[in-house]
């Protein structure tokens, strides 16, 4: 009873101080729509790096990552060591470009400078993949809430608090709220694992230990256990995200300036390269450890052998790592809705205050509509992996738009969302398609050609403002 009551405590106090920081960022949230969506664009390097970095290090970066690795082994690791190379790539590459470009959204992109159907194909794949990731978050939250407090929580009534926390934070703060929120969720995820694995390492006897008694002689391998090939696919997923999910684009636009965005994106990058090999080791030890129990719950209970106060904080940080990813997630999908949706097609001539209130009423239904996916989910990275696959039809558009766009078609881009979405559809509905080693590589092939052949053989090309200021007619001077 009186471990139960120490993680309950620990609970508590973390969820009041998270709401304590949401009430406190309120004030600068409630000045206006963007500095709601998008922190008025002040956000500074620390705030992008902690940003991104609790975007990606979530529920399938620790407790998936472990529970991939309780099957395979340490090279499960490379999950997560895919996402820090997918912002490293999104920091050298296009974040400078994005906040360049001053949009709010992906689709608002899309209607610049293609047509009102690519904008419209946009919105419903983007808050599609983006609560399908959201949903994972619940299903990871009530994870680590039930092996918390076996007494208190199941994993249902986990994924109902976790949503109570999710919701209610990006609720009162948007994005001031989230950035705010992962200083304290990053800065308490990092030391509660890593404290964690040195604890637990220790415990079974160092590292020389469970290699003797290792699952599997793959079960300390870097690469053998999930094979070349599937780190290769989670690197080309997670490059191709990190360069057009709507959740990352808009902590770059949160960004003061160009430079902050790129530095903010390349820290982070390298601040999440290790941490999934660190959730990767502890998988493999509750393999060794507690061989029958389920894979999800395999990082929860290996902490909670813990001493209690340490494994309350540890497994109340990688439940930060749920709240950060979960948050930003929630407020990119309501900021699509609000922002092109409601003000596109419902409400054109709304006023800010209007648009702010559709943007928290979004968040709060987007929110609870997420807790029906959650309960149809199992297999954290696998479902991942293939709603992921549907954000290459975005990579080519993107690309070819910010590097050449003389060669971009304004039918190009919808066409190019439709065959992403055929291609998905078929990959899962027909195996006899199924001749890559994953989605993603059909999507690549299939996306680049439909976005090329329709270039090709259309002659409308995309106007950009470079090319319209280099079409403007020259002012003949003036005869004296």
């Amino acid at each position: 009873m009186e471990t139960t009551w120490i993680q309950v405590l620990i609970i508590l106090a973390y969820i009041g101080v998270l709401f304590g920081i949401s009430w406190y960022v309120k004030r600068r949230a409630a000045g206006s729509t963007e500095e709601y969506v998008l922190a008025g664009r002040k956000l500074t390097t620390p705030l992008i790096t902690v940003s991104i970095v609790g975007l990606a290090v979530g529920g399938a970066s620790t407790i998936g990552v472990a529970e991939q690795a309780y099957k395979v082994g340490l090279s499960a690791g490379w999950y997560t060591a895919a996402w820090g190379i997918g912002a490293v790539v999104m920091g050298l590459t296009v974040a400078k470009k994005y906040r360049q470009l001053n949009i709010t959204t992906i689709p608002e992109l899309l209607e610049r400078y293609y047509d009102r159907p690519a904008m419209i194909a946009g919105i419903a794949c983007q808050i599609l993949v983006q609560l399908v990731i959201m949903s994972l978050q619940y299903v990871a939250g009530g994870a680590i809430l039930a092996a918390l407090m076996p007494d208190i929580f199941t994993p249902l009534t986990g994924m109902l608090t976790s949503a109570v926390v999710f919701i209610g934070i990006t609720l009162i703060g948007g994005m001031w709220s989230a950035s705010q929120s992962n200083v304290l969720n990053v800065t308490l995820q990092y030391i509660g694992i890593t404290v964690a694995a040195f604890l637990i390492l220790t415990m079974a006897g160092g590292i020389d230990t469970v290699a003797i008694q290792a699952p599997s002689v793959t079960s300390l391998d870097f690469i053998s256990g999930v094979g070349p090939m599937t780190i290769v696919t989670w690197i080309v997923v997670l490059v191709t995200v990190n360069i057009s999910l709507q959740a990352i684009i808009q902590i770059s636009l949160g960004a003061k300036n160009v430079q902050t965005a790129r530095r903010g994106f390349i820290i982070g990058g390298l601040i999440m390269l290790p941490v999934g090999f660190i959730a990767a080791l502890l998988g493999v030890i509750a393999a060794e450890m507690y061989p029958q129990i389920s894979p999800t719950s395999a990082l929860p209970q290996l902490i909670m052998g813990l001493n209690p106060w340490i494994a309350g904080i540890t497994l109340a940080s990688l439940w930060a790592a749920d709240v950060s990813t979960a948050c930003n997630l929630l407020l990119s999908a309501a900021t699509l809705y609000s922002h092109d949706i409601h003000k596109q097609f419902i409400s054109p001539d709304m006023s800010d205050a209007k648009y702010m209130k559709v943007t928290r009423v979004s968040v709060l239904l987007l929110g609870l509509l997420t807790l029906g996916f959650a309960l149809t989910i199992s297999g954290i990275i696998s479902t991942l992996m293939a709603g992921l696959s549907l954000m290459t039809a975005f990579a080519v558009i993107i690309l070819m738009t910010m590097y050449a766009p003389k060669y971009c078609a304004k039918k190009a881009a919808f066409y190019t969302l439709m065959a992403s979405i055929i291609v998905l559809v078929l990959w899962m509905l027909v195996p006899e398609v199924r001749v890559l080693p994953h989605v993603i590589y059909a999507e690549w092939i299939v996306c680049a050609l439909v976005f090329g052949g329709t270039s090709l053989l259309s002659r409308n090309v995309i106007v950009t403002e470079e090319a319209a200021e280099k079409a403007k007619p020259m002012t003949a001077p003036v005869q004296h």
